[in-house]
């Protein structure tokens, strides 16, 4: 199968992501055939669909709640339109190798600053979800599977010391980057070869003729 470089995997997934986002509204044709297409990049990308149906549910159970007192026929068109845009960037997200996303990230046009708080985030998050299952393992080792409010009150006790060990293992992290030369810039090149700049200039005007006809439908329907 054909693999793509992970910044040409986030345009195309933006391509997606605006063109639907911009659809005219009650343009149900269009819409189909944006949810075709991010079914296809889903499969594409060769998703775990077990994740990518449980972050789906989680987010689509919040939206609706802000989409249904819309009325029902105006919900969902906004549902079925956000669970596109859902499927693309999940689908995204969720197939990136670790500590990537900030390398695709550099190929577009975003302050370095809020790249590189990005790099960061994703760093601490990972080493808190890191020590939250050593301290799990740990606890589990000493025998602790008693009553449930006893375990809700260690849990609790336990939030502190996860923060302090996962501050303190955050900052050593840090410090090794900045040992091994990291100045807030990421060493790599995002540029785009003449292919994969045919391939997205294709991808937006395919987008574009697709959300500009959406608009000339709805009125002559």
């Amino acid at each position: 199968m054909l693999k793509l470089a992970l910044p040409l995997r986030l345009h195309l997934s933006l391509v997606i992501v605006v063109g639907t986002a911009l659809l005219q509204y009650n343009a149900w044709l269009c819409l189909g055939i944006y949810g075709a297409i991010a079914l296809v990049w889903a499969v594409f990308l060769r998703v775990p669909i077990p994740q990518l149906a449980g972050i789906l549910g989680i987010e689509l159970i919040f939206l609706s709640f802000m989409a249904l007192p819309m009325g029902w026929e105006r919900a969902s068109f906004l549902l079925l339109r956000s669970l596109i845009c859902l499927v693309t960037m999940n689908s995204f997200l969720l197939t990136l190798p670790p500590h990537s996303f900030a390398i695709a990230l550099k190929s577009l046009p975003v302050p370095a600053p809020i790249k590189a708080n990005l790099l960061l985030t994703g760093q601490y998050l990972e080493i808190l979800l890191d020590e939250v299952t050593r301290m799990q393992r740990s606890a589990q080792l000493r025998g602790l599977n008693g009553k449930p409010a006893w375990l809700r009150y260690t849990n609790a006790a336990m939030i502190g010391a996860l923060y302090l060990r996962s501050l303190d293992r955050a900052e050593r992290v840090y410090a090794a980057m900045v040992i091994r030369g990291y100045n807030g810039q990421l060493p790599v090149e995002a540029i785009f070869k003449p292919k994969q700049r045919f391939l997205v200039l294709f991808a937006c005007t395919l987008a574009s003729g697709l959300t500009i006809s959406s608009y000339n439908l709805v009125r002559v329907f």
